[in-house]
């Protein structure tokens, strides 16, 4: 009973899709800048998503920052580019390299099985033949965990404090740990690998994650306005976060959330949120403006002040190997996307053209790949 509900509750969501008003479609090129502005411009004013922030780096200095559209559809906040928004996934960049500053002191092997950190640890893997699963396994999403999207979706909460990692990982951990493959033998992105990284952290620290990473990552990088909740300052620049109405997802949102606890309220076709969290910070809790981002991949590309070059040269794709802690990589570039209720966001790198591009966005929907292309294909 409940599969023929669920199919009935995505179909009606793929119709609801189809008959929905689209924003004008990413295109292949522009000439210039001003003609990318113009369609960013265009994008944000057709609402999907209401607005967003731009950065771009390269030879590790800032050389474009830019804002379209609306932070705040109710107040009419025009998006500037310190607009301050939730990062989604791209968080787990933050928690990769905090996991290598780790190895490099001496705290951490990257091949230690992860029980040895984490006694806890109790996973059903496929055969006694399987190896287990190392820190490196989690890095570089090859561990067999399965995800946990959708459940995730529906643990958030609206106070301005994080929870306990420790005991999130242990409180889920039960549910979501049947391995979907042998240790290494395959690839598949897994949000709770992120999670258990993030809980390592606090055993081999013996602080706080949130606390670790502010300290050891955001602050060297004077990312002053990026943090796991939202500060004083954080909070004059905050956008609010957006969902149409009409979306793949939409009728599955009752099923995981309490509507009336993240909907500010319904303009037109669209929910704008009241400001939330997700509980699970390590794959997912950053909060902060393009700009700061743009500092972190920076230093993602030559390391410094955080890395060795050994740690990034592991952070690079090695005979098409998946480099650690990016979800994605191609020809030349290596990338990490983000996404959830109310916000999107990407960050792309090229190493070997020293180019960095970030985009942030106060809606469920954003382009985000094309977009990215898009960009790249300028003379920055």
């Amino acid at each position: 009973m409940m599969w023929i509900l669920l199919i009935v509750i995505i179909g009606m969501g793929i119709g609801l899709y189809l008959l929905a008003p689209h924003p004008p479609r990413t295109p292949k090129q522009v000439a210039d800048v001003a003609e990318l502005e113009a369609y960013l411009q265009a994008l944000t004013e057709a609402g999907d998503p209401p607005g967003l922030s731009l950065a771009v780096v390269k030879e590790g200095e800032l050389v474009y920052s830019g804002a379209f559209g609306l932070a705040d559809g109710e107040q009419q906040i025009a998006a500037t580019p310190d607009t301050v928004y939730h990062w989604w996934s791209m968080t787990k960049m933050a928690t990769a390299v905090s996991i290598l500053q780790l190895h490099e002191q001496g705290k951490l092997n990257l091949d230690d099985p992860v029980s040895d950190y984490l006694p806890f640890f109790t996973i059903e893997y496929p055969s006694p033949d399987s190896p287990p699963i190392t820190i490196r396994h989690l890095l570089n999403h090859t561990s067999g965990l399965p995800d946990t999207i959708p459940a995730m979706i529906g643990w958030v909460h609206t106070a301005d404090e994080s929870y306990d990692q420790t005991e999130l990982l242990k409180q889920q951990l039960p549910n979501f740990n049947k391995l979907r493959f042998a240790p290494g033998s395959d690839d598949a992105y897994s949000n709770l690998g992120y999670m258990t990284l993030g809980v390592i952290i606090e055993a081999v620290t013996e602080e706080r994650y949130e606390t670790y990473v502010v300290e050891t990552v955001l602050r060297p990088l004077a990312m002053t306005q990026t943090d796991f909740v939202y500060t004083e300052a954080m909070g004059q620049h905050e956008a609010t976060g957006s969902h149409p109405l009409v979306h793949f997802f939409t009728p599955l949102l009752p099923f995981y959330v309490e509507m009336d606890q993240i909907v500010q309220q319904r303009i037109g076709t669209r929910y704008w949120f009241n400001r939330f969290y997700i509980d699970a910070t390590p794959s997912t809790g950053l909060v902060g403006p393009a700009t700061d981002a743009a500092k972190l991949l920076v230093a993602l590309q030559d390391g410094q002040p955080l890395l060795t070059a050994d740690s990034i040269e592991l952070m690079r794709p090695s005979g098409g190997k998946q480099p650690l802690g990016w979800a994605e990589f191609s020809d030349g570039w290596v990338q990490h996307r983000g996404g959830g209720p109310g916000f999107a966001s990407i960050m792309r790198l090229y190493p070997d053209e020293s180019l960095g591009i970030v985009i942030i966005a106060n809606g469920t929907n954003l382009d985000s790949e094309k977009l990215t292309d898009l960009i790249a294909g300028l003379d920055w």
